[in-house]
């Protein structure tokens, strides 16, 4: 496959544009003055079925309606946001959808992708959800949308870049989660083409670190299962082949303990009054982690990539109250 360019990403942008949200840019006063640096914050947690993912979707599906190539089932696995994204997207074309997903979906993101029109198949782990997409994208007139591994879906995901650059001007550095890589890798291809000089900084979690292995390695690393932590949007078991090149021109990827993940999850809905999943809440660690490097005052770029979040999750996010800590660089 061709590697994706800013131009393919300025053309999603167009395709998607009637169907989606203009999510604001989000601002915190007090966070600002306890950095001593500017934050400005993509609400993606905003955008339709809660998540970035709606873009990638929908520009895939779009561009192959364009293309007379759009088949009447669509077909997808997905541990949440991508579902709801296939679902919402399919339905909006009249296409029938089914996702395959592991047992451990946050229930309110399976509940979604139902009411959204698909057929959700559960199974015991995310590793069988995987292999049954793949024989189910081998039967007629089906089309498999994979949650990260396609040029159309990274260029899809790369319209959240170049929404929020027509908002905040320049900016010194971007953040964002790394899960299988389509949103950091479109990112990426959009911020370097429009100023080589920003830096784009992924974070993960440790407990599901594959992508930081992947990058120290030279050589995509794989979980044998999906990690139980807090961030489950960044839960895939293992980078892309498409997604892997752009991640290794990262200027950094930081690896984020969970208490600190829940640290930055009370704060961000506690600061930006929204609802914001753990996975987006812990870029916010290697914001602080590349400010500390920094000698001038820098203005950073944060994508909240989600809003998801069921009653069990929150609940483990709030089992310590981190409100009465505050935010610092050295955190």
């Amino acid at each position: 496959m061709p590697s994706v360019t800013i131009q393919d990403i300025q053309q999603a942008q167009l395709r998607i544009q009637p169907f989606i949200n203009q999510t604001p840019i989000l601002e915190s006063t007090l966070l600002n003055q306890w950095l001593g640096h500017r934050v400005l914050f993509k609400a993606e947690c905003l955008q339709k079925i809660g998540a970035f993912k709606i873009r990638g979707a929908l520009n895939m599906l779009l561009k192959a309606q364009e293309q007379g190539t759009l088949a009447n089932h669509i077909v997808a696995s997905s541990s949440g946001n991508h579902a709801q994204a296939v679902a919402y997207a399919a339905n909006l074309l009249g296409k029938k959808a089914t996702v395959f997903s592991g047992q451990n979906i946050s229930s309110v993101k399976a509940a979604a992708t139902r009411f959204y029109g698909a057929e959700l198949k559960l199974y015991s782990t995310r590793k069988e959800a995987d292999e049954q997409v793949k024989l189910a994208a081998s039967q007629a007139d089906t089309l498999w949308v994979p949650p990260f591994n396609h040029p159309d879906i990274i260029a899809g995901q790369g319209t959240v870049m170049a929404d929020a650059l027509v908002q905040t001007g320049p900016v010194d550095a971007v953040f964002a989660p790394v899960g299988g890589g389509g949103l950091v890798a479109g990112t990426l291809i959009y911020a370097k083409g429009s100023n080589p000089n920003c830096a784009v900084i992924g974070s993960e979690p440790l407990m599901g670190n594959d992508a930081a292995r992947s990058i120290r390695s030279g050589v995509i690393q794989s979980l044998d299962d999906s990690p139980n932590t807090l961030a489950d949007g960044a839960a895939t078991l293992a980078v892309g082949p498409e997604t892997f090149p752009y991640l290794q021109q990262l200027d950094d990827i930081v690896e984020v303990e969970e208490h600190k993940i829940a640290y930055w999850t009370q704060w961000l809905q506690h600061l930006l009054k929204i609802h914001v999943e753990p996975t987006s809440a812990m870029s916010m660690q290697a914001v602080c982690h590349w400010l500390k490097s920094q000698s001038s005052k820098q203005t950073v770029l944060v994508i909240l990539s989600g809003g998801n979040i069921d009653q069990l999750k929150m609940q483990k996010i709030w089992q310590t109250n981190y409100l009465e800590d505050l935010p610092n660089i050295l955190i």
